[in-house]
Protein backbone atom coordinates (compact mmCIF):
# COMPACT_ATOMS: atom_id res chain seq x y z
CA UNK A 1 0.00 0.00 0.00
CA UNK A 2 2.71 2.16 0.97
CA UNK A 3 4.58 1.86 -2.37
CA UNK A 4 1.02 2.45 -4.41
CA UNK A 5 0.50 5.41 -2.86
CA UNK A 6 4.35 6.93 -3.06
CA UNK A 7 4.26 5.75 -6.98
CA UNK A 8 0.47 8.10 -7.04
CA UNK A 9 2.19 11.19 -5.21
CA UNK A 10 5.43 10.83 -7.96
CA UNK A 11 2.48 10.91 -10.72
CA UNK A 12 0.42 13.65 -9.26
CA UNK A 13 4.18 15.63 -9.43
CA UNK A 14 5.33 15.10 -12.52
CA UNK A 15 2.11 15.88 -14.51
CA UNK A 16 1.49 18.98 -11.95
CA UNK A 17 5.34 19.70 -13.28
CA UNK A 18 3.94 19.45 -16.68
CA UNK A 19 1.28 21.66 -16.37
CA UNK A 20 3.62 24.45 -14.62
CA UNK A 21 5.83 23.94 -17.44
CA UNK A 22 3.27 24.41 -19.80
CA UNK A 23 1.91 27.36 -18.23
CA UNK A 24 4.87 29.10 -18.41
CA UNK A 25 5.32 28.40 -21.92
CA UNK A 26 1.90 30.04 -21.97
CA UNK A 27 2.91 33.00 -20.42
CA UNK A 28 6.39 33.71 -21.90
CA UNK A 29 4.26 33.14 -25.11
CA UNK A 30 1.71 35.46 -24.27
CA UNK A 31 4.14 38.10 -23.25
CA UNK A 32 6.00 37.87 -26.34
CA UNK A 33 2.61 38.36 -28.22
CA UNK A 34 2.20 41.72 -26.09
CA UNK A 35 5.18 42.88 -26.88
CA UNK A 36 3.84 42.24 -30.61
CA UNK A 37 1.33 44.02 -30.15
CA UNK A 38 1.89 46.90 -28.31
CA UNK A 39 5.05 47.71 -31.07
CA UNK A 40 2.75 47.13 -33.80
CA UNK A 41 -0.39 49.08 -32.49
CA UNK A 42 1.43 51.52 -30.10
CA UNK A 43 4.42 53.37 -32.16
CA UNK A 44 4.59 56.61 -29.48
CA UNK A 45 4.20 53.64 -26.76
CA UNK A 46 7.16 51.78 -28.38
CA UNK A 47 9.24 54.78 -29.21
CA UNK A 48 8.77 55.83 -25.62
CA UNK A 49 9.96 52.42 -24.37
CA UNK A 50 13.33 53.13 -26.19
CA UNK A 51 13.37 56.57 -25.36
CA UNK A 52 13.43 55.44 -21.56
CA UNK A 53 15.76 52.68 -21.80
CA UNK A 54 18.25 55.20 -24.10
CA UNK A 55 18.01 57.71 -20.94
CA UNK A 56 18.39 54.71 -18.09
CA UNK A 57 21.93 54.16 -20.35
CA UNK A 58 22.97 57.71 -20.39
CA UNK A 59 22.38 58.08 -16.73
CA UNK A 60 24.23 54.40 -15.97
CA UNK A 61 27.21 55.43 -18.28
CA UNK A 62 27.47 59.23 -17.13
CA UNK A 63 30.80 59.17 -16.46
CA UNK A 64 31.42 58.23 -19.90
CA UNK A 65 29.14 60.10 -21.66
CA UNK A 66 29.37 63.38 -19.75
CA UNK A 67 31.55 65.47 -21.31
CA UNK A 68 32.48 67.76 -18.35
CA UNK A 69 32.39 67.08 -14.50
CA UNK A 70 29.19 68.21 -13.48
CA UNK A 71 30.74 69.67 -10.43
CA UNK A 72 33.95 71.53 -11.48
CA UNK A 73 33.01 75.20 -11.02
CA UNK A 74 35.00 77.27 -13.11
CA UNK A 75 34.36 80.90 -12.43
CA UNK A 76 35.63 82.67 -15.72
CA UNK A 77 33.35 80.74 -17.85
CA UNK A 78 29.93 81.41 -15.78
CA UNK A 79 26.79 81.93 -17.66
CA UNK A 80 28.14 80.86 -21.10
CA UNK A 81 25.72 80.80 -24.02
CA UNK A 82 25.27 77.57 -25.61
CA UNK A 83 28.35 76.69 -28.32
CA UNK A 84 30.25 73.94 -29.62
CA UNK A 85 32.17 73.45 -26.27
CA UNK A 86 29.59 73.91 -24.17
CA UNK A 87 25.97 72.76 -26.08
CA UNK A 88 24.08 73.90 -23.16
CA UNK A 89 26.11 76.63 -21.62
CA UNK A 90 26.81 76.97 -18.34
CA UNK A 91 25.46 78.16 -14.77
CA UNK A 92 26.37 80.70 -12.60
CA UNK A 93 29.50 78.50 -11.70
CA UNK A 94 30.75 78.07 -14.89
CA UNK A 95 29.28 74.51 -14.49
CA UNK A 96 28.33 72.62 -17.88
CA UNK A 97 24.65 72.48 -18.42
CA UNK A 98 24.48 69.48 -20.49
CA UNK A 99 26.54 67.77 -17.97
CA UNK A 100 24.65 68.41 -14.67
CA UNK A 101 21.24 66.91 -16.53
CA UNK A 102 23.10 64.22 -17.81
CA UNK A 103 24.10 63.47 -14.04
CA UNK A 104 20.43 64.75 -13.03
CA UNK A 105 18.93 61.58 -14.77
CA UNK A 106 20.61 59.46 -12.65
CA UNK A 107 18.24 61.70 -9.36
CA UNK A 108 15.18 61.47 -11.11
CA UNK A 109 15.13 58.15 -12.40
CA UNK A 110 16.30 56.87 -8.85
CA UNK A 111 13.73 59.01 -7.50
CA UNK A 112 11.05 57.55 -9.72
CA UNK A 113 11.97 54.00 -9.40
CA UNK A 114 12.40 53.45 -5.62
CA UNK A 115 10.09 55.08 -3.92
CA UNK A 116 7.58 54.28 -6.41
CA UNK A 117 8.65 50.31 -6.20
CA UNK A 118 8.37 50.65 -2.70
CA UNK A 119 4.97 52.00 -2.16
CA UNK A 120 3.55 49.30 -4.68
CA UNK A 121 5.47 46.72 -2.50
CA UNK A 122 3.55 48.13 0.38
CA UNK A 123 0.21 49.01 -0.95
CA UNK A 124 0.31 45.62 -3.00
CA UNK A 125 0.50 43.80 0.75
CA UNK A 126 -1.98 45.68 2.19
CA UNK A 127 -4.72 45.62 -0.54
CA UNK A 128 -4.25 41.95 -0.61
CA UNK A 129 -4.86 41.72 3.06
CA UNK A 130 -7.67 44.00 3.27
CA UNK A 131 -9.28 42.32 0.12
CA UNK A 132 -8.70 39.06 0.97
CA UNK A 133 -9.60 38.82 4.71
CA UNK A 134 -11.74 41.53 5.05
CA UNK A 135 -13.32 42.30 8.51
CA UNK A 136 -11.53 44.27 10.83
CA UNK A 137 -8.09 44.31 8.33
CA UNK A 138 -10.13 45.42 5.54
CA UNK A 139 -11.65 48.42 7.39
CA UNK A 140 -8.36 49.45 8.74
CA UNK A 141 -6.35 49.50 6.37
CA UNK A 142 -8.80 51.01 3.75
CA UNK A 143 -9.45 54.21 6.36
CA UNK A 144 -5.90 54.51 6.44
CA UNK A 145 -5.65 55.04 2.57
CA UNK A 146 -8.69 57.03 2.86
CA UNK A 147 -6.68 59.67 5.14
CA UNK A 148 -4.22 59.46 2.76
CA UNK A 149 -5.77 60.04 -0.04
CA UNK A 150 -8.27 62.83 1.52
CA UNK A 151 -4.41 65.22 1.25
CA UNK A 152 -2.65 66.39 -1.87
CA UNK A 153 0.64 63.72 -2.02
CA UNK A 154 2.71 66.77 -2.47
CA UNK A 155 1.38 68.56 0.69
CA UNK A 156 2.41 65.46 3.07
CA UNK A 157 5.46 64.58 1.02
CA UNK A 158 6.39 68.80 2.04
CA UNK A 159 5.43 68.02 5.44
CA UNK A 160 7.24 64.80 5.53
CA UNK A 161 10.62 66.81 3.87
CA UNK A 162 10.31 69.55 6.55
CA UNK A 163 10.13 67.56 9.39
CA UNK A 164 13.10 65.35 8.43
CA UNK A 165 15.14 67.62 6.51
CA UNK A 166 15.80 67.84 2.95
CA UNK A 167 18.24 65.29 1.13
CA UNK A 168 17.53 62.34 -1.01
CA UNK A 169 16.87 59.32 0.96
CA UNK A 170 14.46 61.78 3.11
CA UNK A 171 12.93 61.98 -0.32
CA UNK A 172 12.75 58.08 -0.99
CA UNK A 173 11.29 57.52 2.62
CA UNK A 174 8.52 60.80 2.12
CA UNK A 175 7.38 59.76 -1.32
CA UNK A 176 7.32 55.68 -0.34
CA UNK A 177 4.87 57.03 2.48
CA UNK A 178 2.55 59.03 0.91
CA UNK A 179 2.04 57.39 -2.66
CA UNK A 180 0.83 53.65 -1.41
CA UNK A 181 -2.72 54.21 -0.88
CA UNK A 182 -3.91 54.12 -4.79
CA UNK A 183 -2.11 51.19 -4.88
CA UNK A 184 -3.92 49.16 -1.71
CA UNK A 185 -7.09 50.05 -3.43
CA UNK A 186 -6.60 48.82 -6.84
CA UNK A 187 -5.54 45.74 -5.51
CA UNK A 188 -8.06 45.60 -2.96
CA UNK A 189 -11.02 46.02 -5.64
CA UNK A 190 -9.23 43.15 -7.73
CA UNK A 191 -8.67 40.75 -4.87
CA UNK A 192 -12.26 41.07 -3.86
CA UNK A 193 -13.41 39.52 -7.21
CA UNK A 194 -10.40 36.90 -7.55
CA UNK A 195 -11.11 35.54 -4.28
CA UNK A 196 -14.83 34.14 -5.67
CA UNK A 197 -13.31 32.74 -8.28
CA UNK A 198 -13.94 28.88 -9.11
CA UNK A 199 -10.33 27.81 -8.78
CA UNK A 200 -9.82 29.70 -5.70
CA UNK A 201 -12.26 28.29 -4.11
CA UNK A 202 -10.89 24.79 -5.29
CA UNK A 203 -7.65 25.77 -3.32
CA UNK A 204 -9.38 26.93 -0.49
CA UNK A 205 -11.61 23.76 -0.44
CA UNK A 206 -8.76 21.40 -0.99
CA UNK A 207 -6.87 23.06 2.57
CA UNK A 208 -4.08 25.43 0.37
CA UNK A 209 -3.09 27.85 3.17
CA UNK A 210 -4.15 31.60 2.78
CA UNK A 211 -0.70 33.04 2.23
CA UNK A 212 -0.30 30.51 -0.74
CA UNK A 213 -3.80 31.25 -2.46
CA UNK A 214 -2.77 34.99 -2.24
CA UNK A 215 1.09 34.23 -3.82
CA UNK A 216 0.49 32.35 -6.10
CA UNK A 217 -3.61 32.62 -7.32
CA UNK A 218 -4.40 36.38 -6.55
CA UNK A 219 -1.55 38.09 -6.80
CA UNK A 220 0.03 37.16 -10.18
CA UNK A 221 -3.61 38.15 -11.36
CA UNK A 222 -2.53 41.54 -10.52
CA UNK A 223 0.13 41.58 -11.68
CA UNK A 224 -1.13 43.47 -15.18
CA UNK A 225 -2.66 46.16 -13.69
CA UNK A 226 0.35 46.87 -11.17
CA UNK A 227 2.30 46.85 -14.11
CA UNK A 228 0.52 49.52 -15.53
CA UNK A 229 0.38 51.42 -12.55
CA UNK A 230 4.09 51.42 -11.56
CA UNK A 231 4.84 52.68 -15.10
CA UNK A 232 2.35 56.07 -14.52
CA UNK A 233 3.21 56.35 -11.01
CA UNK A 234 7.08 57.03 -11.66
CA UNK A 235 6.29 59.86 -13.59
CA UNK A 236 4.56 61.29 -10.62
CA UNK A 237 7.52 60.76 -8.10
CA UNK A 238 9.47 62.43 -11.25
CA UNK A 239 7.62 65.62 -10.85
CA UNK A 240 7.18 65.27 -6.89
CA UNK A 241 11.07 65.39 -6.30
CA UNK A 242 11.14 67.72 -9.13
CA UNK A 243 8.72 70.27 -6.87
CA UNK A 244 10.27 69.79 -3.65
CA UNK A 245 13.43 70.45 -5.01
CA UNK A 246 12.11 73.63 -6.50
CA UNK A 247 10.67 74.52 -2.90
CA UNK A 248 14.01 73.79 -1.50
CA UNK A 249 13.16 70.70 0.27
CA UNK A 250 13.98 67.95 -1.96
CA UNK A 251 18.13 67.64 -3.53
CA UNK A 252 20.20 70.15 -2.04
CA UNK A 253 23.29 71.50 -3.57
CA UNK A 254 25.41 70.84 -5.07
CA UNK A 255 23.30 67.64 -6.40
CA UNK A 256 22.64 67.75 -10.08
CA UNK A 257 18.95 67.60 -9.66
CA UNK A 258 16.51 68.72 -12.53
CA UNK A 259 14.41 70.49 -10.17
CA UNK A 260 17.00 72.15 -8.18
CA UNK A 261 18.87 73.43 -11.34
CA UNK A 262 15.02 74.96 -12.55
CA UNK A 263 14.79 77.17 -9.55
CA UNK A 264 18.47 77.99 -9.32
CA UNK A 265 17.93 79.45 -12.91
CA UNK A 266 14.77 80.89 -12.39
CA UNK A 267 16.50 84.17 -11.44
CA UNK A 268 18.28 84.43 -14.67
CA UNK A 269 14.97 83.50 -17.16
CA UNK A 270 15.06 86.58 -19.25
CA UNK A 271 18.76 86.84 -19.83
CA UNK A 272 20.15 83.05 -20.02
CA UNK A 273 16.93 81.12 -20.13
CA UNK A 274 18.43 77.69 -21.08
CA UNK A 275 19.36 77.14 -17.45
CA UNK A 276 15.84 77.00 -16.82
CA UNK A 277 14.72 75.98 -20.04
CA UNK A 278 16.84 72.95 -20.52
CA UNK A 279 16.29 71.10 -17.57
CA UNK A 280 12.44 71.55 -17.95
CA UNK A 281 12.43 70.10 -21.03
CA UNK A 282 14.40 67.01 -20.07
CA UNK A 283 11.49 66.78 -16.77
CA UNK A 284 9.13 66.83 -19.17
CA UNK A 285 10.69 64.52 -22.01
CA UNK A 286 11.11 61.67 -19.40
CA UNK A 287 7.26 62.27 -17.87
CA UNK A 288 5.66 61.95 -21.24
CA UNK A 289 7.79 58.64 -22.06
CA UNK A 290 6.61 57.08 -19.02
CA UNK A 291 2.82 58.52 -19.67
CA UNK A 292 3.32 57.14 -22.91
CA UNK A 293 4.48 54.01 -22.13
CA UNK A 294 1.61 53.33 -19.44
CA UNK A 295 -0.84 54.10 -22.07
CA UNK A 296 0.16 51.85 -24.10
CA UNK A 297 0.89 49.25 -21.75
CA UNK A 298 -2.64 49.57 -20.05
CA UNK A 299 -4.07 48.99 -23.25
CA UNK A 300 -2.38 45.91 -24.22
CA UNK A 301 -2.57 44.32 -20.86
CA UNK A 302 -6.17 45.65 -19.73
CA UNK A 303 -8.60 42.56 -19.87
CA UNK A 304 -11.52 45.03 -20.36
CA UNK A 305 -10.14 47.16 -22.71
CA UNK A 306 -8.82 43.80 -25.05
CA UNK A 307 -13.04 43.06 -24.74
CA UNK A 308 -14.46 46.29 -26.21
Amino acid sequence: MASETETKKKEDLESRGVRDTADQIGEQETWMDQVKKLIHQNKLAAFSAVLIVVIILMAVFAPLVSPYDPYAQALKDRLLTPSAAHLLGTDELGRDMLSRIIYGARISLTIGLVPTLISMVIGTALGLAAGYYGGKIDFVIMRLADVMLAFPSLLLAMVVMYTMGGGLVNIFIALSLVNWAGTARIVRSQTLSLKEAEYVEAARSIGVKSRTILIRHILPNCLPSLIVLFTLNIPSAILSESSLSFLGVGAQPPSASWGLAVVRGKKYLFTEPWLSIAPSIAIMIIVMAFNFLGDGLRDVLDPYLKEQ
